[in-house]
């Protein structure tokens, strides 16, 4: 057992978004139970907050900004709410990170976290390690979301990367575009959902009468959004849909907050989701489920399903309906719990390694 460190983590943890919440709080309560002194930094910015409320408030922008805005409110209330229940440092300007207080080690990650691309983190140099005071800086599964490997980093950002002490990365894509930045291999690991799942709730009762299907996420392809719903009224399985507005489910659950997420992932009979911790939470809880990406998420979710042999989960407009129906009945592959475990004990050795 490592000594106990005094450890910082620096990531999204005040995005409205069930997949951004969860990785934070799973990652800081594990290096907790591991009987660290693990903080969020709580890093500020009335900039970003604003453009952070902005796309919570309409976060499907072609849709009438009237609609389910009461539902999409409340559902912002219940992540303030969750906020102030995660572990975190005294809060410091986003630009001001010496005033941030000192750690043994700062970890950055999980998340997008050196997305140069992202709306409105994309380049603030804090997730490249500017000006912490930290004795040492090193990253878990940090990751660079929609920018391609093929899109090399230049100089000012391949020299930021070269002063941490150890790096790992969450995707192929990621590791790609480290390697060529650094010269080295970074360790490819489990995001922090899948690595401390433990710290994630569940409910294995289902609920009482018609079972059901999540659908999460948003901007569906209508072929899929045809099938899904097809399937689910020929077997009598209602589908819910979680977060956002789409209109092809039987039921909306715009407002739940991150507790009532995790709950209804783990009594679903089956998820349907285009997000990577749509899929991530279908792994937690070992649901069947499809996924067919966004353009945005298209990087990390074909990198995940990838790394776990669960490449015939990602579907297409030539995948059969008897195939998707399968996807969505049948239990998960074992060899996909074994490559999580396979993972695990990487991630592990990674973490193990870093906190010594």
């Amino acid at each position: 057992m490592a000594p106990p460190k005094r450890i910082g983590v620096l990531t999204f943890h005040r995005c409205i978004n069930y997949g951004s919440y969860w990785q934070a709080r799973c990652l800081v309560e594990g290096l907790r139970a591991q009987g660290h002194d693990a903080v969020l930094l709580d890093h500020q910015s009335r900039r970003i907050n604003l453009a952070e409320w902005r796309c919570a408030l309409r976060p499907i922008p072609e849709a009438d900004p009237r609609s389910y805005r009461q539902a999409y409110v409340s559902k912002a209330r219940k992540f303030f709410a969750a906020f102030e229940d995660l572990p975190r440092s005294r809060p410091f300007p986003l630009h001001a990170p010496e005033q941030s207080e000192a750690y043994d080690l700062v970890l950055v990650g999980s998340d997008e976290v050196w997305n140069l691309r992202h709306p409105w983190y994309g380049g603030e140099g804090l997730f490249y390690g500017e000006g912490l005071p930290a004795t040492r800086l090193a990253s878990y599964a940090a990751s660079f979301g929609n920018q391609p490997s093929s899109h090399a980093l230049d100089e000012h950002w391949s020299q930021r990367l070269g002063r941490f002490h150890d790096i790992s990365v969450r995707d192929r894509n990621s590791q790609e575009l480290v390697m060529g930045a650094t010269g080295h291999r970074p360790t490819l690991v489990l995001d922090p959902c899948l690595q401390f799942d433990q710290f994630i709730p569940r409910t294995t009762l289902p609920p009482s009468g018609t079972r059901y299907a999540v659908v999460y996420g948003h901007g569906f392809p209508e072929w899929l959004s045809v099938a899904v719903a097809a399937w689910a009224a020929a077997n009598d399985i209602k589908l819910v849909s979680i977060g956002y507005d789409n209109a092809w489910a039987d039921e909306q659950q715009i407002d739940a907050g991150p507790l009532q997420f995790a709950d209804l992932m783990s009594r679903a009979s089956a998820v349907i989701t285009n997000f990577f911790h749509g899929c991530v939470f279908a792994l937690v809880n070992g649901k069947p489920f499809v996924t067919a990406p966004t353009d945005y998420r298209f990087n990390k979710v074909r990198d995940l399903v990838g790394a776990l042999s669960a490449e015939h989960h990602m579907v297409s407009p030539l995948t059969s309906s008897e195939e998707l129906a399968r996807l969505l009945v049948a239990p998960l592959d074992p060899q996909i719990g074994q490559q999580i475990g396979a993972l695990r004990a990487e991630s592990t050795a990674y973490l193990d390694r870093v906190l010594a």
